[in-house]
């Protein structure tokens, strides 16, 4: 069909073929498609202090939050001062007998406040990431790099050795949630953790972002 085109023209759609390509190639790349959770699916919520709910009234964690959002079933497997390789150390038996529907991934803060080489924290996110997608669904949530200063002027970003291992694994990656609450004095109980109402604004963003992306419906 194309070379029945003229020249200029032929040139032009050989050059939309390539775009069109391309974008396919790169969708591709993007990791498989989420599958909607059944409501009886529960939700795996790994982590560390933030995840077990430090600073904040008993119930109010982000995990029993979002199960009040979601009406999806918890399970708050966060430990105080946890780390990656903590979380990686006890990964396997969670997910021994019930297999949750999705796994929340939210450590190693922990790692960066102990100031450990950049690579030994993106060796265990990655391997993590891995030993959770081969049972389930994953999703990695980024932390905010620890800057003292940046908490009191309200500016926390990520540290991008979440971007790093979402890419390089194709896993889905929950941005800015921990920065945007932990960047708010209001909503913080102390320079690093949230408070109550901070792990509630976390859980509804949360919840939100996971029905954008088709995990709950």
């Amino acid at each position: 069909m194309s070379a029945q085109l003229p020249d200029p023209q032929r040139r032009l759609w050989l050059a939309g073929l390539g775009a069109a390509l391309l974008l396919s190639a790169g969708c591709s790349r993007s990791g498989p498609a989420a599958r909607t959770l059944p409501q009886d699916a529960t939700l795996l919520c790994l982590g560390d202090s933030l995840t077990f709910g430090y600073g904040a009234a008993a119930g109010t964690a982000y995990p029993e939050q979002l199960q009040r959002l979601t009406g999806h079933t918890t399970q708050n497997a966060g430990i105080n001062g946890d780390t990656s390789e903590g979380a990686l150390l006890r990964l396997t038996g969670l997910l021994t007998g019930n297999t949750p529907g999705l796994v929340l991934l939210s450590i190693g803060g922990n790692d960066f406040l102990r100031k450990w080489p950049e690579a030994r924290t993106r060796a265990a996110l990655t391997q993590l990431v891995q030993t959770a997608a081969a049972a389930t669904q994953v999703v990695l949530i980024a932390q905010p790099r620890p800057e003292l200063m940046a908490a009191a002027l309200g500016s926390l970003n990520d540290h991008p050795v979440y971007a790093e291992v979402a890419e390089a694994t194709g896993v889905p990656l929950f941005e800015d949630g921990w920065s945007q609450v932990l960047s708010r004095a209001e909503l913080r109980s102390d320079q690093i953790h949230a408070n109550s109402e901070g792990y509630q604004v976390f859980a509804e963003r949360l919840a939100g972002w996971l029905r954008k992306q088709k995990f709950i419906a």
